[in-house]
């Protein structure tokens, strides 16, 4: 590999500026130049030092900025010229980041690169939501799935393995699915009444937090407009978020559904 120029993969985490790692933070004081996702936050960008290049790549459903492979080949023409290239993605960039494609291209290329692991949003979003993914006598393990589908194609999971009661569910980008997603769970054998949550815009002072069951998950999420970022959490110890509640956030409502379960759960 030609060690002159070196990309550098660095997960940003959810949102949170002070969930960098220190690596990550480093890199991004000392970048050429900066390539971007939409989920990276405006808190993260402030920290990139003023006068350095910042190209923006961001995606969402149904309007690319670029496509995948045009970003492969912008970090190879970027490699050609610059010392240091660091692209930010938010939360984990091997986990639904398409880090590992993007790494693949620079390997064939001979590209030098690092991956900088970020907090991924299964983890910090539900920790500030205030529900652990795994709990004694509630969760002995997690499962983490897209509820994404690729344009045009059925949304493909295998359901029977996903409807574990003594498992955390979690889904990132399913907000346009939970209504399939919900009823082929139920469908698969899991509760009706067992607690779930979404999380909007997790770890910000932004957040917004519905509880809910995994029967109305879908209409209360309607219920309350969110808007993605937003994951969604399915299992025993999304009943611990109330207890649970730690994170301060500028929405005096996020709760509002909270209020309701209750009532339902006794």
């Amino acid at each position: 590999m030609n060690q002159s120029k070196k990309v550098y993969l660095v997960g940003t985490g959810p949102g949170d500026p002070e969930l960098l790692t220190v690596k990550a933070l480093r890199l991004l004081q000392n970048a050429d130049v900066v390539i971007y996702d939409r989920l990276v936050s405006e808190a993260i960008l402030e920290q990139i030092p003023a006068g350095v290049s910042r190209i923006y790549v961001g995606k969402k459903s149904g309007n690319h900025t670029l496509p995948q492979d045009e970003i492969n080949q912008l970090l190879l023409n970027l490699a050609e010229g610059q010392r240091s290239i660091v692209r930010l993605k938010g939360g984990d960039p091997f986990i639904f980041g398409r880090g590992s494609e993007e790494a693949l291209s620079l390997a064939k290329h001979g590209i030098a690169y690092e991956v900088v692991p970020g907090i991924t949003a299964a983890s910090a979003c539900t920790t500030y939501a205030g529900i652990p993914l795994t709990h004694r006598g509630l969760a002995q393990g997690v499962q983490i799935v897209t509820g994404h589908s690729q344009a045009g194609q059925a949304l493909e999971l295998d359901w029977a393995v996903l409807a574990d009661s003594n498992k955390t569910i979690v889904i990132y980008m399913g907000l346009a699915n939970i209504d399939l997603i919900t009823s082929k769970l139920m469908d698969a054998g899991l509760d009706a009444n067992i607690p779930a949550a979404a999380i909007q815009n997790g770890t910000t002072a932004r957040q917004q937090r519905v509880l809910s069951t995994l029967s109305l998950l879908s209409a209360d999420v309607k219920k309350a407009m969110l808007q993605p970022p937003v994951i969604f959490v399915i299992g025993k110890v999304v009943s611990l978020a109330r207890e649970l509640d730690w994170f301060e956030t500028e929405d005096a409502m996020s709760d509002y559904f909270a209020d309701r379960n209750q009532s339902l759960h006794g």
